[in-house]
């Protein structure tokens, strides 16, 4: 069974981007509502500071999606990236949901060719490096 194409793709793009507006104002709401030590407690945990984790938050949820799917794509199992230490792989989170280079990303992830190319952009890649070795 085939589904429609959608008539009106600017409008599903609009409706998208506003989703994604609710959710980072949500998250925000969220954090606002924490007291100060249990805001700079979760800061601290993930090794960041409170501005930060508000920079973290106000990224939206889904803004490190990437990074599992970079680390598959790269060989890493399951079993693997369960074996990164946490501060490790919050360092990494962190670094992927600011990274400006998501378009190429996201390309490279889509044609196959991530193992290529991600060095050249990504500010993961050393740390990814590290992370080979020593999983060998």
């Amino acid at each position: 069974m085939t589904h429609p194409a959608q008539p009106y793709p600017a409008v599903t793009v609009l409706i998208d981007q506003l989703a994604g507006m609710v959710q980072r104002w949500r998250a925000r709401s969220e954090i606002s509502e924490l007291d100060y030590g249990e805001f700079h407690r979760i800061a601290r945990e993930m090794g960041l500071s409170s501005a930060g984790l508000e920079e973290l938050v106000s990224r939206g949820t889904h803004a490190a999606d990437e990074l599992p799917r970079l680390l598959k794509a790269l060989g890493f199992d399951d079993a693997a990236i369960a074996r990164i230490e946490q501060p490790v792989f919050n360092d990494m989170r962190r670094v992927c949901a600011n990274c400006e280079h998501k378009p190429e990303c996201r390309h490279d992830l889509a044609a196959g060719a991530l193992a290529d190319h991600y060095p050249a952009y990504c500010a993961n890649a050393v740390t990814i490096g590290g992370l080979a070795v020593a999983a060998k």
